[in-house]
């Protein structure tokens, strides 16, 4: 496939330097979200310099969360980020990854499209990325294509991509490329200054490779004086006012006010060539309002095994931060090892709190204490919410202690069982590898009039995304509602359950998709805005 040059879409490419995690995915969706509220239609690819072919497959302490797209893609975790500022859906073809892009390349070469050359990085790898790159504008018409490039300059791996974007800059049209680099300004508290070496480092990195940033953004937790500001210009060839201070804030979805009071985007505009009314941000702020100054506070725990890294659960995570924007209170998140609950009981655990989510994983790890969790708050009236891996606690607790079902349990955890009240899915029973097998991406779901499910959507039909392999076992389900669980929600094609419900209990929910990868700031998910209020209601 040849490149596709001279496109009209203009092209901000991120790159980060100093350090890893400084945030060049907020940064990213930050800018995209500006850049909207002016009137442009904007897209975001992330592309990722590890071979995997997605995340699927890797430790949630390797990666952190893994991303599931409407279309069924495992993808970055910064993918969530980007939907939850631009509010529009990212797709397959929003994250690519060098195993991708070498899977490609090397596909191609056996079919003997490379004409018998010899295959190299130059021209051929690179100009994948750079057709992966311009596919996404042409396929979404953007005005606008965000472009993050994953890792440090200087790690070996990113080398491709930045010499892809690099010749980018000759493949478009005048005033349609610019580089954004994001540093890190360090502090040291025993001398009390801010150092700009190692920013000078990280541009001089990139420019061993061809590369002028035209923007620095440069993180920091202390706020950079004008004199350093003016040594970062000088020895980074860039003009002051391409500068741009990233204090850390309170919270991310202050950072696109802060980038717009720094005038990031009439920066981005000029160099752009792009004339486009100024940005509003003022129903953006009334939703930072009462994350930054909630009126209440509300104690929720979450009950897993992944709880040393939060990122494993980051859409969890902030779909708490926008069901607490709504409901005007700050969401405190108690973190509980599913084996501590195990080891010491859920009634020294979880007796201060309001409310209690398990969430989704994998393994036989914890189970037991997640089970206890959700007996313990199925018993004792609290707001109890279970998703995915969450849900089939939920339905194995009741059977065991409400159905009378001795050792039910789930066919992930052991094999001969009397009541396999969750079970492998059909269409998953002859599938061998791993990567990319589960049921991924949007399902319908029939809800039914009268429960929790339709009091928070109210509408019949739904639609949520799915990464799972197994699912309640449909010859349990009479049983179960015959003992007083309420099946709630159902895929109309397979006739999967996809929610259950307690009627009697005050906020008892669980559903076996992820709710939180469609949440957003402006527009909280229904399922988690509920449960806080319930939690609220519990807590009065």
């Amino acid at each position: 496939m040849k490149m596709t040059r001279r496109s009209k879409c203009k092209f901000i490419f991120i790159t980060g330097g100093v350090v890893s995690s400084l945030g060049k995915g907020i940064a990213a969706a930050s800018i995209g979200l500006l850049l909207k509220q002016r009137g442009l239609s904007v897209s975001i690819l992330k592309l990722d310099p590890y071979l995997n072919l997605d995340p699927g497959t890797m430790s949630p302490f390797q990666h952190g969360e893994v991303f599931v797209t409407e279309d069924g893609a495992e993808t970055d975790l910064d993918l969530g980020h980007y939907e939850r500022f631009i509010d529009i859906n990212m797709m397959k073809e929003n994250n690519a990854t060098a195993g991708q892009i070498y899977e490609t390349v090397l596909s191609n070469e056996r079919k003997g499209e490379y004409l018998g050359g010899t295959v190299q990085i130059i021209p051929h790898v690179t100009n994948e990325i750079k057709n992966r790159v311009t596919a996404v504008a042409k396929s979404t018409k953007c005005d606008v294509l965000i472009v993050e490039i994953g890792g440090t300059v200087g790690d070996i791996e990113s080398l491709p991509f930045i010499e892809a974007i690099r010749q980018m800059k000759f493949d478009t049209l005048n005033n349609s490329t610019l580089y954004i680099h994001l540093t890190y300004v360090p502090y040291i508290t025993t001398s009390g200054e801010l150092k700009t070496k190692p920013t000078q480092h990280s541009v001089k990195k990139l420019l061993e490779h061809g590369i002028q940033p035209d923007i620095l953004i440069t993180r920091t937790e202390h706020s950079i004086p004008k004199s350093a500001k003016e040594k970062i210009a000088l020895f980074c060839n860039v003009d002051k006012k391409s500068v741009i201070e990233a204090i850390d804030q309170p919270t991310i979805y202050q950072v696109p006010v802060e980038f717009k009071n720094n005038k990031l985007d009439d920066l981005i505009c000029s160099k752009l060539s792009v004339k486009t009314p100024e940005s509003d941000l003022e129903s953006w702020k009334k939703h930072v309002k009462y994350i930054k100054t909630p009126v209440h506070s509300v104690r929720i725990a979450i009950v897993g095994k992944y709880i040393g890294l939060k990122d494993s659960y980051k859409s969890i995570v902030e779909a708490f931060i926008h069901a607490g924007s709504d409901n005007k209170a700050k969401v405190e998140l108690e973190w509980v090892g599913s084996e501590d609950i195990e080891q010491k009981g859920p009634e020294n655990i979880l007796s201060d709190v309001s409310g209690v989510l398990v969430p989704g994983g994998f393994g036989e790890r914890g189970i037991e204490g997640k089970l206890l969790a959700v007996k313990y708050a199925r018993e004792k009236n609290i707001p109890f919410f279970g998703i995915c891996l969450g849900m089939q606690c939920a339905v194995i607790e009741y059977a065991r202690n409400v159905g009378g079902m001795k050792n039910a349990n789930s066919t992930e955890f052991a094999r001969k069982l009397k009541y396999p009240v969750i079970d492998l899915m059909a269409s998953q029973k002859k599938v061998k590898n791993k990567g990319g097998t589960m049921r991924l991406g949007a399902f319908n779901c029939e809800i039914e009039k009268g429960s929790k499910l339709f009091d928070a959507y109210e509408q019949k039909t739904i639609s949520e995304r799915h990464r799972h392999r197994f699912e309640v076992n449909n010859d349990y389900i009479g049983m179960l509602e015959d003992c007083g669980l309420t099946v709630s929600g159902k895929n109309p094609d397979l006739n999967l359950v996809e929610a259950v419900e307690i009627t009697d209990h005050p906020w008892f929910v669980g559903v076996q998709f992820h709710p939180e990868l469609k949440s957003r700031l402006t527009r909280p998910h229904p399922l988690f805005r509920d449960f806080v209020k319930a939690a609220l209601n519990y807590e009065k």
